[in-house]
């Protein structure tokens, strides 16, 4: 479950010699070619014009398509449906699932990052419906929040290419939907979510090491540090191979079964979390694995 947060903050590992996050996909009987970029979850929108040829690959596409649709996600009946999968049940409040020392360990990363901790009422009244898997999100964002001094969450990479297509009068689609992607990130159940919960509060100060070496290393486009850091993640106490298979690898082979009719369709520009490009079980590789040509764009 810990993997959750990294997911949040950007899905990582590649093979070695890999040095950029941007990919032309051509061959195989497709008519023109469509791309593929890694992204880190809480990267600025500015980041693009630090990609070698990304603007390039947006212009020479028809449509753009993000893990999910994001304009889709955001529809009312969508977004309340989000709401209220981040939300702990009817009844059911986080001071009520951990005990007291559980609570004081939590505390302390809450003052670390909030200077307030739950002690307060109207913190309490924030963050004691969130589920746990949610509450490690938050953190993570605010930790990064606190280290990065300013941050738009309006203008981050992920959202900029499918409000550009948009503007652009160009398509806009998602490889999986909105409610697939909710039971992944938070469709554990409350018992692992607390398990979860407390191992990233007692392991806290390792994980923002490795928050900060992730965020270095992406904007370095330094994709093999990324693997040795994401390798190095696996290995520690919290990691958990199902989370693995549900959160990177199965998510993956789910999205080369569609991308191939996707591309025939029109050329696309595919904008996903860095990890799921990268390694044997990789969008990259498998793609490779299908008879396409993957290349790395450098200019």
């Amino acid at each position: 479950m810990k993997k959750i947060v990294f997911v949040f903050l950007m899905v990582v590992g590649c093979t070695a010699g890999q040095s950029q996050i941007l990919y032309r996909i051509s061959g195989n009987g497709l008519p023109k070619p469509s791309y593929i970029v890694g992204t880190y979850h809480l990267a600025p929108a500015t980041f693009v014009d630090s990609i070698p040829g990304a603007r390039a690959a947006f212009e020479a596409v028809e449509q753009v398509y993000g893990e999910v649709d994001m304009v889709e996600s955001l529809k009312p009946e969508n977004a309340a449906k989000m709401q209220e999968a981040m939300l702990l049940p009817e009844g059911t409040t986080l001071s009520s699932l951990l005990d007291r020392d559980q609570m004081d360990r939590l505390n302390v990363v809450l003052r670390e990052v909030m200077g307030v901790d739950m002690n307060n009422e109207a913190v309490a009244a924030q963050l004691d419906k969130l589920s746990p898997s949610v509450l490690s999100a938050q953190i993570t964002l605010l930790m990064y929040m606190k280290n990065a001094q300013s941050m738009d969450l309006n203008a981050m990479i992920d959202t900029y290419f499918q409000r550009e297509a948009v503007k652009a009068g160009k398509g806009v689609g998602g490889l999986e939907s909105a409610d697939f992607q909710m039971e992944v990130l938070y469709g554990a159940s409350l018992e692992e979510q607390v398990k979860a919960l407390m191992c990233f509060v007692d392991n806290f100060q390792d994980g923002v090491e490795m928050a900060d070496f992730i965020t270095a290393a992406y904007f370095a486009q330094d994709l093999e540090q990324l693997e040795e850091l994401n390798l190095e993640e696996q290995e520690g106490d919290c990691s958990d191979p199902e989370d693995n298979e549900k959160l990177i690898y199965g998510r993956n082979a789910n999205w080369v079964k569609l991308m191939p009719g996707i591309m025939r369709e029109k050329p696309t520009l595919f904008v996903v979390g860095a990890f799921h490009l990268c390694g044997e079980r990789g969008v990259l590789k498998m793609l490779e694995a299908q008879g396409y040509t993957v290349e790395g764009v450098k200019k």
